[in-house]
This record gives C-alpha cells, structure tokens and sequence, in this order.
C-alpha cells in the first residue's frame, strides 16, 4: 500500500503524518492488518530495536475521588466494587515497589487518585519517593497525582521523580461530554507545569469511550504540541457501576490499528501499552509488541492484569526483549536534551478507535477483574 509505505518514510525521518494519513490507517480493512502491523513494527525497530520496556503501577490511595471522570472505577458516584483505601505509607508503597522491580520493572508508577495533591500530599510522595529510591537507586519514579498546583512540579523533582503523568485521554471537543469537574485546559496546563520542571512529561489517551476517529486525531495533534516522553494508550476498561459500564466498542483488531496508528504519528516517542490490554487484546497481545515499546508490568489501580510470569513469557516467545535498568529507553536526539526538552523532536499522541472492526456480539464483561491483591493489602502483588 502506497500509504503504508509513506507512513514508514515519514517515520524513519521523524515526520508527522497529515490528518488525511492518520485518519487513513483507522479506516484499513482487516484484510490489511498484519502490512499495518508490519509497517508500523519497522518504525518501532528502527528507534527502539525490539526492547521492551517494563512499568509497575503502585496506587497510593484508592477510590473515593471528588472528580467525575466517567471511565473512571475511582470517581465520584462510582458503585464498582473496587479496593478503597487511604495513602500508603512510605515502606509500604516501598515494598509493593520492590516486587514490580524483582519481576524486571524499570519504572515505577505512583498513583493517587483525587483531583490534585494538597501541599502535605507531595511531601508524603515525596518521601515514598525517597524511599524507593534509596533502595533502588537506578529506578525511574513517575508521580501520577492529579492536577497541580504552582511549584509542586518542582518540589517532586528535587525529591527525586523523574516523570509526571497526565493524560490528556479525549479531545477538547469531547472532554466535557466525559468530565465536567475540571476541563481539558487544566490537564494541559498541568502537563506543561511538568515539562517547566523538568520532569519527563508522560501523556496519552483512553480509547473507547465512545469518540469518534476525528476526535482523537485531535488528541493526536494536541499531544504533539505537548512533545511527552512517553505517551500510554489506555483501553477502556467498562467496570460495571460506572457510567461507561456499556461502551464495548473495540475488538483486539481495532486495538492494534489503534497502537500502530499511535506509533506513526510518535515515531520516536516511548509508547506503551498501558490499562485494558488483556481485555480487548486478548490472545493477540503478542502482536502489540510490534508496535509499543513498552508496558505495565502485573496488576492496574483497581483491575487485575495478566500474570507477571506471563508477560515476561510474552515478551520472549515473540522475540523481544526486557529493557535493562542501564540502558536509556529513548533514542539519542531526544534524551540528549535531558527531561522534557526536545527541540524538533517528532510527536507523540494515541490513536484512535472507530469505524472498522465490529464489537463482539457479546461483551466480555468476565474478563474485568477487580483487583483484590497487592497494594492496600494482605496479599502478594502480581509481578
């Protein structure tokens, strides 16, 4: 195909594709999805060889959030029957940090849910950060905390985070229809407070809630102005007891135009398969590693994932391999400049779901398992 062609030329040369393009490779047929694939795993191993990277979710305070977000399992109002929980404390996020990184994790992820940390709220991740770090002094630390205030971007980076984290998930133009107690613009202004810090900035989407192709190519573009590190493209995980308990639009065929799709418009950029991949992926997972360089290692915030020993066979039957702790993830014109500076990088920024590929006849409500081990309690973590 001439567009799948063109698609690798701009990829190999860090260009952007048109909107036309991008919305072109939604639009392929399943005929064509092993060339798409094919295509896009070029790019991937042209800026990322075939390593993978690995990242370990530690959820720091679980449920009972004042926002509305409606994919979220976490949100006001929300009946799912997930873990809630207070803050951790320090030795504690430590140890559920320990065993992600035993099962070969580079990154640690810190989440906690609410709208954005209170000036105490940073200095108790602050010192978990210090923690961790102090038992594992190569480790990454990406802090997830919610919206934030002036100055405390900073204060996470003297602690010692590398990373923030803040999804974009929808378009502008959507982003009210799916949360109303903040907006889009805060979760920009966010995003830019922690390239100002320099911090690694870390953004991506939520894919199938609904959207429209158009819609997230607009995500895409507005990612690119936002230039992240790393960009996660979640899959909605539709818990029952929240408002998009019923939104099973996407198919494991759909997912990976949707990952290949990211990975020509962020050629260079660290894309990771991040929530909902066993869902929706299913037995075709193995083909995502073609096209994402990196992904969440175990369990999520409230749903249970594959089984560590599981990914970490994935990853080497399909002839990849895990990243060490000493090599540098991303290619050498972008983490030359250090932390969130990127002059003339290439972009970032998800994909999309829509049109191609039907939803199944009936949804696979049995595999959203909610997560009843691990961090907030008695049992062993998934890793």
């Amino acid at each position: 195909m001439d567009l799948l062609n063109t698609l690798v030329d701009k990829g190999l040369r860090r260009e952007t594709p048109t909107r036309a393009e991008a919305l072109a490779v939604l639009a392929t047929s399943d005929d064509d999805l092993l060339d798409v694939v094919a295509a896009a795993g070029k790019v991937r191993r042209h800026w990322f060889g075939r390593r993978v990277k690995l990242n370990y979710l530690v959820n720091l305070k679980s449920g009972l959030c004042p926002e509305d977000c409606s994919y979220c399992s976490q949100r006001l109002g929300s009946r799912a029957d997930i873990l809630k929980y207070t803050w951790l404390k320090p030795d504690e996020a430590s140890r559920a940090a320990a065993a992600g990184l035993a099962g070969g994790a580079k990154r640690v992820c810190l989440v906690a849910s609410g709208r954005g940390p209170t000036d105490r709220d940073v200095d108790r991740v602050s010192d978990t950060i210090k923690a961790i770090k102090e038992q594992h002094e190569d480790v990454e630390v990406c802090a997830c905390l919610g919206l934030l205030s002036d100055g405390q971007a900073e204060r996470l980076r003297e602690a010692g985070a590398d990373a923030y984290n803040h999804n974009l998930n929808t378009s502008e133009s959507t982003y009210g229809d799916i949360t109303t107690t903040h907006t889009y613009a805060d979760r920009v202004d966010t995003v830019r407070k922690a390239h100002a810090a320099g911090l690694s900035a870390c953004s991506g989407l939520i894919a199938g809630m609904g959207e429209s192709d158009e819609d997230l190519v607009d995500v895409v573009f507005a990612l690119r102005e936002l230039d992240p590190d790393s960009v996660p493209v979640n899959f909605l995980i539709p818990f029952e007891g929240t408002p998009l308990a019923k939104e099973w639009h996407l198919t494991p065929q759909r997912c990976l135009r949707i990952l290949a799709m990211t990975r020509f418009v962020c050629p260079d950029v660290e894309v990771r398969i991040a929530g909902g991949r066993e869902v929706h992926l299913r037995s075709m997972q193995p083909l995502a590693l073609h096209l994402a360089n990196s992904i969440f290692l175990g369990d999520y915030l409230t749903s249970e994932g594959q089984a560590g020993k599981a990914d970490l066979e994935m990853i080497a039957d399909a002839g990849f391999e895990v990243e060490g702790a000493g090599e540098v993830t991303l290619p050498e014109h972008r983490a030359g400049g250090g932390c969130g500076s990127h002059e003339g990088a290439g972009a970032c920024g998800p994909a999309a779901a829509g049109s191609c590929g039907s939803a199944p006849e009936e949804p696979r409500t049995d595999l959203v398992a909610v997560r009843r081990r691990g961090a907030g309690t008695d049992l062993a973590p998934n890793a």
